[in-house]
């Protein structure tokens, strides 16, 4: 064991001092026993309350806790999906979900706005209300989010009127936004009965114009607008980085007082030590929660990973999942308990859940997959990562001490950094100890007159309470991590936490010998004095029941791993409380009569172990009835595991048909319904040069995907070469042909650590002009541009509205006359949205939708060797039939040689799914969401590549593969998959 002999009994010897100093001879807790927090939300149609004080929220008095998890809906375009990320979430411990609503994903133009299908916002609000999650709602009207102009419309960027200011042409734009997303959010605030939305931003990371009257101005009219829309829940902004931006009091409000959060977000690096941005820290207005004393400490974005850029220099080209290694257990473990110890009770992980930024969403700073390194990954898989979001989770809801803590002595314990608070009210006691350290620390901390040992890994921390009321007993001291209190099954049951391997030792106040039975695991007890102190090395499940102690209720203690509290699930029913242990997840939980009934996942087989309300004694697992025995611990335990997934067989992926893609490179194309080059002047940041017309895509209705450009040239035709000058995102390409001849193609650097951040590229490609058949000939020139999204003008200096396309063509050598048509993105795809759908002759043709007649299209098998610049089509079809119990998360991977120089856009039944550039990455699998992928039923799969003419090019190793695979999941309706 950890501890000596000697020492064991030297901690159960100080039984009597601490007695002496706060215990009670009963059993009973000689402070007042805390309120009980602020229960699970739902839509009940009561008047509810939502308000604050500097400790935390308050939701009908009581308090809150705020334990969020940042999920975008538009980043899961498959609604059946929410549900099965809100369960997860819910079960994990989390309280809260965060949302953006982006405005570019709901209005195709100006005055149009969708809210079906896909964007569907009622139907999130209403399945967040379902599963009992608070909701932070945050519209705007800027996002930024790693998204397409921060989320402005591509329309905005061809308006006038300054963004982000007190501009009334900009203000009568956001006003339209903000009244639609209002006309639904109104109806499901927490203060209505109606909903869950609990608070509601304002704005995000506004650092511009804070100084000026325009600045002031916009959040007033921002904040009187969504008052008068309805909205009564409180309101804040995100500042970005600790400002003291945006404070109370800071703008007119219209009057009113007590409303507005303050609230900062932060990203700090893996390798720094954690900051504190609160009560341990410099304080002030730049420190954090202490910039606002009388509001409590509000974190709405906290890193829970980190983005990765195109080429992915931050995270050695290993993609998400060093982020993930990076930002792990350990690091979120040092982070956020640092965060609580420095009084911030809001707390919003950002992300829990990335997603996909497919299509034309991404900003230019972000490839396709949004996975963020987060909690859950992209294929819906919980990760390691999970293990503090869900002990913490979980203790903040049912513990209510740590919704008051207040800083105490300082205490000190040889190589960590320690934090020493305690609940004013109850007496409890918290201790966060850090370890910054490339070394573990052992270490003795005093407690309650007490030496405890305590060992902390490498850069990582722990929780210690003590005094702390768990249920009718006072837990005098733990080295172990509370985890939840509860009352099941008769008893009283708690459960702590810590690493595997890991030595504990509890002290739990009893007025009279108890008798103590160790039901499972290996652990020693003693008793003196009015003091039980258990022993036990952490591994799996140790289980001790204590009774007779002077307390009525039985207690069981329950010590678990890491692991393995990962797969405890408490769940409150109507008719009391119910504790599960063992299937990967427990989703929800109904009694009816004598019968538990579960819905969960298995990922292997399991087991199902059950402490639940007196009178129930049968179980069902996902409406199979389970076979069960009683247990010593009043447990109801399965007879026999719970299956785990059926196999799931992929097939290969074959049976591909080619086509060419660009007959808009040759010269004899007609190009008489292209919208003709005729504009002069523009509301682009972007110069328009002198005697050009402007050739800005968005001026001309074209926001999103790919651009073309075609020039007739009359006169004096015989330059020496041409410049052409254009502006794009991250990794844009030209490509010019000449009376159908490539020219060449120029693409923008992969970015470095000093340029990942840059919103817009430009440059002008050069080259030589072959020559003419024929001198002074009519001559025609060709140029696809791939622009690659709008900047997030995070800075609200309007640079979404920078220029994309080309910005200026010249001949050397000659002075021919120019007539310029372009093409772009057909109409909006009524169903798939504005982002879904570029400028390439494919997409215009609909070669990439389910039932395009490609019968007269070339077989082709892959892998491809194929050189030439331009872009070529393969199409093909699979079927998957998939066990309909079975959750299967499944991706498409691309594979080459890193040296071949071209880029694919990824359709999946006529859903564009995302891009790959083979010799940039960092990205090769691409999750295809069940919904858009059929999982029982036939799938059409079509791949846009564009080459550069400079190498072989592909496509070479094109399959699906599994990532991940559960029995459970959820009903999945299919997304509308129209054809041509």
């Amino acid at each position: 064991m950890g501890l000596s002999r000697r020492h064991f009994s030297a901690l159960a010897g100080t039984a009597v001092l601490g007695l002496a100093l706060g215990g009670s001879a009963d059993g009973a807790c000689a402070w007042a026993a805390p309120a009980p927090p602020a229960g699970p939300p739902r839509a009940d149609r009561r008047r509810h309350t939502v308000g604050f004080d500097r400790h935390s929220l308050l939701v009908d008095g009581r308090r809150l806790v705020l334990w969020s998890g940042e999920l975008h809906p538009f980043r899961l375009p498959s609604p059946s999906l929410w549900r099965d990320v809100l369960e997860k979430m819910r079960a994990h411990g989390y309280n809260a979900v965060s949302i953006y609503v982006s405005w570019n994903y709901h209005s195709p133009a100006p005055g149009r706005y969708d809210f079906t299908g896909i964007r569907d916002l009622d139907l999130f609000l209403r399945t967040a209300a379902e599963t009992g999650l608070y909701v932070l709602l945050r519209p705007g009207p800027y996002i930024n989010a790693e998204i397409d102009a921060g989320g402005f419309p591509g329309w905005l960027t061809a308006t006038k009127g300054t963004a982000r200011t007190a501009d009334p042409t900009y203000l009568a734009h956001a006003d339209e936004w903000l009244t639609r997303v209002n006309e639904i959010v109104a109806g499901h605030q927490y203060t209505r009965g109606t909903g869950t939305v609990l608070l509601y931003q304002i704005e995000n990371e506004y650092d511009a114009f804070v100084a000026e009257p325009t600045g002031p101005a916009y959040m007033s009219h921002l904040y009187r607008k969504v008052r008068a829309d309805g909205i009564d829940v409180p309101l804040f902004h995100n500042d970005k980085g600790r400002n003291g931006y945006w404070l109370p009091g800071s703008f007119d409000t219209g009057g009113e007082k007590g409303r507005w959060l303050y609230g900062f977000d932060g990203y700090p690096s893996p390798s720094q030590d954690p900051p504190d941005w609160g009560r341990f820290g410099p304080g002030g207005v730049t420190g954090g929660a202490s910039a606002s004393p009388d509001t409590p400490g509000f974190v709405p974005e906290f890193g829970g990973g980190w983005f990765d850029p195109w080429g992915g220099v931050w995270f050695k080209k290993k993609g998400y999942a060093e982020s993930r290694r990076t930002r792990d257990a350990a690091y979120e473990r040092r982070f956020y308990l640092t965060n609580l110890a420095n009084g911030i009770t809001l707390h919003n992980v950002y992300m829990t859940f990335g997603g996909t930024s497919w299509g034309w969403l991404p900003a230019p700073v972000v490839y396709t997959s949004y996975d963020y390194g987060a909690a859950f990954d992209e294929g819906r898989n919980a990760t390691a990562k999970l293990v503090p979001m869900h002990q913490l989770g979980h203790l903040l809801q049912r513990v209510p001490d740590f919704a008051v803590l207040e800083r105490a002595e300082d205490v000190t314990a040889a190589g960590l950094k320690v934090y020493h608070l305690t609940n004013p009210e109850t007496g409890a006691h918290v201790h966060v100890l850090r370890n910054d350290s490339a070394a573990p620390v052992t270490s003795t901390l005093p407690v309650d007159g007490a030496d405890l040992p305590v060992t902390v890994p490498a850069r990582d921390a722990r929780l210690l309470a003590s005094g702390l009321r768990l249920g009718r007993r006072r837990m005098r001291y733990s080295t172990a991590q509370p985890m939840l209190a509860l009352t099941a099954a008769r008893r009283e049951i708690v459960v702590l936490t810590g690493r595997r391997d890991e030595p504990t030792v509890t002290a739990l106040e009893c007025a009279e010998r108890p008798t103590v039975t160790v039901l499972d695991g290996s652990a020693e007890h003693r008793w003196a004095d009015g003091l039980l102190t258990v022993e036990a090395r952490l591994g799996g499940l140790t289980r001790v029941a204590v009774s007779g102690d002077g307390v009525a209720t039985p207690l069981l203690l329950l010590l678990a791993d890491d692991e393995t509290s990962l797969r405890l699930w408490p769940r409150d029913t109507p008719s009391g409380t119910v504790l599960a242990h063992g299937p990967h997840l427990v989703r929800s939980v109904t009694l009816e009569g004598t019968t538990a009934r579960f819905t969960g996942d298995t990922v292997t087989p399991a087991g199902l172990e059950v402490w639940a309300p007196r009178g129930v004694e049968e179980l069902e697992w996902n409406g199979a009835r389970v076979a069960t025995e009683r247990t010593a611990s009043g447990s109801l335990r399965a007879a026999r595991e719970l299956p785990g997934p059926a196999p799931v067989r992929l097939p290969a992926l074959g049976g591909w048909r080619r086509r060419s893609g660009n007959p808009e490179a040759e010269p004899g194309h007609d190009d008489s319904g292209w919208r003709r080059a005729d504009l002069t002047a523009s509301h682009s940041t972007t110069p328009v040069p002198a005697g050009q017309p402007v050739l800005f895509a968005d001026d001309y209705g074209f926001h999103y995907g790919d651009v073309w450009y075609r020039a007739r040239l009359t006169g004096d035709t015989d330059a020496r070469s041409v410049s052409l000058a254009y502006s794009t995102g991250t990794q844009g390409l030209l490509m010019a042909w000449l009376d159908g001849r490539p020219l060449g193609t120029h693409r923008m650097p992969v970015p470095g650590n000093s340029t990942i951040r840059q919103g817009t590229w430009t440059a002008t490609a050069e080259f030589p002009v072959p020559d003419a058949d024929r001198a002074g000939a009519p001559r025609v020139l060709s140029v696809l541009v791939r622009r690659m999204q709008h900047d997030q003008d995070g800075k609200a200096l309007d640079t979404h509205k920078a220029a994309r396309g080309l910005t200026a063509v010249t001949f050397d050598g000659a002075g021919p006359e120019v007539s310029w048509r372009l093409q772009g993105e057909p109409a909006a795809d009524p169903v798939r949205g504005p982002q879904n759908t570029g400028g390439l002759h494919g997409e215009r043709a609909g070669w990439h939708l389910p039932g395009f007649d490609d019968g007269g299209w070339q077989r082709a098998e892959l892998p491809r060797a194929d050189r030439g610049q331009g872009v070529t089509w393969y199409r093909t079809t699979f079927t998957l039939a998939v066990d309909a119990a079975t959750d299967a998360s499944v991706g498409l991977v691309l594979d080459d040689d890193p040296e071949r120089a071209y880029r694919v856009q990824i359709f999946l039944n006529g859903w564009n799914m995302g891009q790959y550039i083979n010799d940039v990455g960092p990205q090769h699998t691409f999750v295809l969401p069940n919904g858009i992928l059929r999982t029982r039923g036939t799938n059409t799969l079509a791949l846009a590549v564009l080459s550069d003419g400079t190498t072989e090019s592909g496509p070479a190793r094109v399959a699906l593969t599994l990532l991940g695979a559960a029995a459970g999941g959820v009903p999945v309706a299919p997304v509308p998959s129209p054809g041509p």
